[in-house]
């Protein structure tokens, strides 16, 4: 009964969270619930769920947040910029396979929020490289990451959030998997009804 209900509890959490983290203006700029959803997902998901999982509902809430703006603001349905988060949100995904759910709590928080300076570091550079706003020498790099452009929140605020909001929905999304995983005795009550389902097989085959 436990491993049924992980396996269907927990996914369930994962996206009603990140669903309703993204609904507009719920939650400061930056603050994303995106980077845990992916590292969490390599961590606690097998197989195919881990990778289509979280990678669809990001594509279906972005499709959203799409129609969204482009009613509101009249932004583009399409940015071509997404594809490279969907590069490094895989790459998060590898990174939480790669780390595992027998790691101890300290060293996932710690990968939940390397995850998403990553994300981050990478992002604000392609940032950096596109914007002719920014001088494209180490001080303007410096300046994309921290600083930001006069008239725009210092992007100080947005890496502090980013940083804070892996985190958070890191512990969050880890706390669920610990509440929702097989007790012990749950464990060993599953060993021995399989064994009891074999028994009975096995005197039915006789």
């Amino acid at each position: 009964m436990g491993a049924v209900k992980a396996k269907i509890i927990l996914p369930i959490i994962f996206v009603v969270v990140f669903a309703v983290s993204r609904i507009p203006g719920l939650l400061p700029l930056d603050f994303s619930a995106a980077y845990a959803l992916m590292f969490c997902a390599g961590v606690y998901f097998r197989g195919a769920m881990a990778w289509w999982l979280p990678l669809g509902v990001m594509a279906f809430t972005d499709a959203g947040l799409s129609v969204y703006y482009h009613d509101k603001f009249n932004t583009p349905l399409f940015n071509k910029e997404l594809l490279l988060n969907y590069a490094l949100y895989a790459g998060l995904i590898a990174m939480g396979k790669w780390m595992g759910k027998n790691a101890p709590f300290w060293k996932l928080l710690f990968g939940g929020i390397l995850g998403a300076a990553i994300f981050y570091l990478v992002t604000n550079t392609l940032s950096w490289l596109q914007d002719p706003s920014y001088a494209k020498t180490l001080a303007g790099w410096i300046q994309a990451l921290f600083t930001g452009l006069p008239g725009y929140p210092p992007s100080w605020e947005f890496f502090r959030n980013t940083l804070l909001s892996g985190g958070l929905f890191t512990a969050l999304f880890a706390g669920a998997a610990k509440v929702t995983e097989e007790s012990p005795a749950e464990k060993t009550a599953g060993i021995v009804e399989a064994a009891d389902e074999e028994t009975a097989d096995e005197a039915v085959k006789g």
